[in-house]
């Protein structure tokens, strides 16, 4: 299972992804800016010049960005909230081949901010590398990549095309960090903490409401799962999805975070089944993963399936419930709070 959540992975090799940043620099000094770009009056708001430090050190931006690059895989939601449509952005979720518009753009907290801007794809879920060549000739005068496996090698060539503010200075492993420190990170980026640390109150004060009006949760144990592998494939405590669910009151399950040993999830072998004896579970599977979970004795004989108290939440698919919570973003959490909450409420 990819930390993007996403259950595909597509590599290509390491060696041809390199081959492009010379190629990307060259291009972003005499190429065209493709059509489907715009400055998007981004360069409004913020305060500048503005410096932020991250794992690859400090980087200092002297003026309000007009044309950003999203490097991280949810960072163009958080700049969405914050006003910058990116010229650039990464497919957290495979969108099919020709479809247009690009799926990752159509997501119901975002498909408004997009508006009628198109973004370029620089990267894939899966890629080893981001593509350099795009990336410069889109000029851009930012490049974010906080939620992001970008290491010192990307760094060093990204940072050849523009600016760059990589993920938080203490996040030692890609996305380790907290949705909240993620947000503020690229809000820092666009010279908006101030409004950013207000977003992120908001949707913290919006799950402690939550956790406020129905107290009976405190007394129930919850997971999130998905099915992945022919497996069940629970999320850790400390992953996000597991952060939301016991945000709006449940208590989490510990014995995940045992079996995951410091991975965000675990895929449990038939004998292990026991960890999923909560009181509640929260699926997060589009309809074929769903179809083949309810086929799965095992899971059927859990307690709380017996009980009526599993909530069915679709990932990519339909209102995208699982997607907004997995992506936790500026954009994305109110949605996914509001929606997790009468999710909750309809087997309580």
């Amino acid at each position: 299972m990819g930390q993007r959540t996403t259950m595909t992975w597509k590599r290509v090799t390491a060696v041809a992804a390199a081959a492009l940043v010379a190629a990307g620099v060259l291009a972003g000094c005499g190429s065209s800016t493709p059509e489907t770009t715009t400055d998007a009056g981004n360069a409004s708001g913020g305060t500048f010049p503005t410096t932020v430090e991250h794992f690859f050190g400090t980087t200092e931006i002297k003026e309000a960005p007009k044309r950003v690059v999203s490097l991280g895989y949810t960072d163009d939601q958080t700049m969405l909230a914050l006003g910058t449509v990116p010229v650039g952005m990464v497919d957290q979720y495979p969108n099919p081949e020709g479809t247009s518009p690009d799926i990752n753009t159509q997501w119901p907290w975002v498909k408004d901010k997009w508006g009628s801007a198109k973004p370029e794809v620089v990267m894939k879920n899966g890629d080893t590398e981001p593509n350099y060549e795009k990336i410069a000739e889109l000029r851009p005068d930012l490049i974010v990549a906080v939620y992001s496996e970008a290491d010192q090698s990307w760094y060093d060539k990204l940072t050849k095309i523009a600016p760059v503010v990589g993920r938080t200075k203490a996040e030692t492993e890609p996305f380790s960090a907290k949705w909240q420190d993620n947000a503020l990170q690229v809000a820092k980026a666009l010279g908006k903490e101030a409004e950013g640390a207000r977003m992120i109150k908001e949707v913290d004060d919006k799950m402690a409401a939550a956790k406020q009006a129905n107290p009976a949760w405190a007394n129930e144990t919850a997971v999130v799962t998905s099915w992945y592998k022919d497996a069940v494939a629970p999320f850790a405590t400390t992953d996000v999805r597991g952060q939301v669910v016991t945000g709006i009151g449940f208590k989490g399950n510990t014995k995940v975070d045992e079996l995951a040993g410091g991975k965000f999830y675990v895929t449990l072998s038939p004998e292990r089944i026991d960890v999923m004896n909560v009181d509640r579970v929260f699926v997060i599977a589009d309809e074929a993963d769903q179809k083949s979970l309810k086929g799965f004795e095992l899971f059927n004989n859990l307690p709380a399936v017996k009980n009526g108290k599993v909530h069915w939440l679709l990932d990519s698919e339909g209102p995208a419930i699982g997607a907004a919570i997995s992506q936790a973003t500026l954009a994305s959490m109110p949605y996914a709070v509001d929606e997790l909450v009468k999710a909750a409420k309809s087997a309580s």
